[in-house]
């Protein structure tokens, strides 16, 4: 007989309550194991990722700071060579000195950025305020007029106000953190003071170094680096050429090496001598000219009197030609290093603009000419020695001196540069240009073994020159 369909009973097996085999003893603690692995390689993908977005946002970032501070660097060049210029074909513009100061008084008072200078651009890396945009376009018109009368004074605290105006402008339009946005204002200083010298990583290293002696910012490597770089490539379309000079180098000797010793303490007091001038005169000249009008005046006056007292123009301007017949001629005045210490006092001092890096240059340089051949070292070779050596003193930044060192003079001389470099930076103490750089680890003692934290704070509690507050 045949079974009825109707009645047979259909079994639905569900295979969620199907029975399965159990599963091996050693799956859960697999498990178990694998999961920290997993988390670990999330970790590191997240992390390298991380990586690679912050290269390309500083790629990004730091390229366009670099092409426009490469453009005004270019233009800011170009307008002081020809202030120069015009200066020295109508030497009758030194007598119109004391306009040209009431001009840049008027013209920082009408803009509003009165005690706006280099200090300041260190104070917005520092704290992260903000860097007047209106700063640019005034210390640039200021130190061109400054130069166009026959003010003396340098170039790169120009550089450095208009590329930490610029880099901070940038980030901001970028929407940059507060912390990101210090690192634009280094690029902009990076790009301008590229653009002006030519020398792309003593640029980039120098405003990394600058703002703090004793600490390195190797983050901000990448975007310095980009935008000095990118800065020098625009300057390249500008045909302007790079600051460059022709020095024969000796052989490494014991001998000479001690020589070199002797110079490099030599520098080192005039670099304090150097910066203490300055800060006398900035602390002082304000207490007795208030009106920032009649200083300007009066500073023009004390120029022209100077220049007329002096017989020469040497001493006026940036004075870059005296620095070149001193290294690649060996040949100098015997006073020409307090003559231009004494003019650009006066220039800075009285409310001109400009720089003081060119001047060291120039009073390094003029010095080394001079000393140099009493120790049977050359002339020449001494006068580079000299500008490296006061720069370094100056300015607190040993590993930017000895990069100036190779993109200025070739990296023949190194060893003699690296020592010149090392010993003018430790003694010239707490002495520096910029009175708002930070020394945060003593030049005296080490701040390894756990006393770095310490060493840090006792730095920062104490004034580093006595200069403007």
């Amino acid at each position: 007989m045949r079974a009825d369909p109707k009645k047979e009973k259909v079994i639905v097996v569900n295979p969620s309550t199907e029975e399965r085999p159990a599963a091996p003893e050693t799956s859960l603690p697999r498990q178990k194991e694998e999961a920290p692995l997993r988390a670990e390689w999330n970790r590191r993908r997240r992390s390298a990722a991380d990586y690679v977005l912050t290269f390309l946002k500083w790629i990004v970032v730091a390229g366009v700071i670099g092409g426009a501070g490469g453009l005004i660097g270019s233009i800011f060049h170009l307008s002081v060579e020809w202030a120069t210029t015009f200066r020295e074909r109508w030497p009758w513009l030194l007598f119109f000195l004391p306009v040209g100061g009431v001009l840049i008084a008027v013209l920082y008072k009408s803009a509003k950025v009165e005690g706006q200078d280099t200090n300041t651009v260190i104070d917005s890396v520092w704290f992260g305020s903000r860097v007047k945009p209106m700063l640019l376009p005034v210390i640039f018109i200021a130190t061109t007029v400054t130069h166009l009368f026959g003010g003396s004074a340098g170039r790169e605290g120009a550089a450095l106000q208009i590329g930490g105006s610029l880099g901070c402008s940038v980030g901001r339009g970028f929407k940059l953190s507060r912390r990101d946005l210090c690192l634009a204002t280094l690029c902009g200083m990076s790009a301008v003071f590229s653009a002006l010298f030519g020398t792309p990583v003593t640029a980039a290293v120098f405003a990394l170094e600058v703002v703090s002696v004793g600490v390195f910012q190797y983050s901000g490597l990448i975007p310095c680096l980009t935008a000095s770089v990118c800065a020098y490539g625009v300057t390249r379309l500008f045909r302007i050429p790079a600051t460059a000079f022709a020095v024969s180098v000796p052989a490494v000797a014991p001998m000479t090496l001690l020589k070199v010793t002797g110079l490099a303490v030599c520098f080192a007091v005039m670099a304090i001598l150097f910066c203490e001038t300055l800060h006398f005169g900035h602390k002082y000249v304000p207490r007795l000219l208030t009106d920032s009008r009649i200083r300007a005046a009066a500073g023009g006056a004390i120029l022209i009197y100077l220049t007329l007292i002096a017989g020469t123009r040497d001493y006026n301007g940036a004075g870059m030609e005296i620095i070149r017949r001193a290294i690649e001629e060996g040949q100098a005045l015997p006073t020409a290093f307090l003559m231009k210490l004494l003019f650009t006092a006066v220039t800075i001092c009285f409310g001109f603009k400009g720089g003081e890096v060119v001047p060291s240059f120039f009073v390094g340089a003029t010095l080394g000419c001079v000393l140099a051949p009493l120790l049977g070292v050359d002339a020449g070779f001494g006068a580079a020695l000299g500008l490296v050596g006061v720069f370094c003193g100056a300015v607190n930044c040993p590993i930017s001196s000895i990069f100036l060192s190779i993109e200025l003079f070739g990296a023949q001389g190194l060893v003699y540069f690296a020592v010149i470099a090392a010993v003018s930076y430790m003694l010239s103490g707490r002495s520096g240009i910029y009175s708002h750089q930070h020394l945060i680890y003593s030049k005296l003692r080490a701040s390894i073994g756990g006393e770095s934290e310490s060493a840090a704070a006792s730095a920062q509690s104490e004034p580093r020159t006595e200069g403007r507050p």
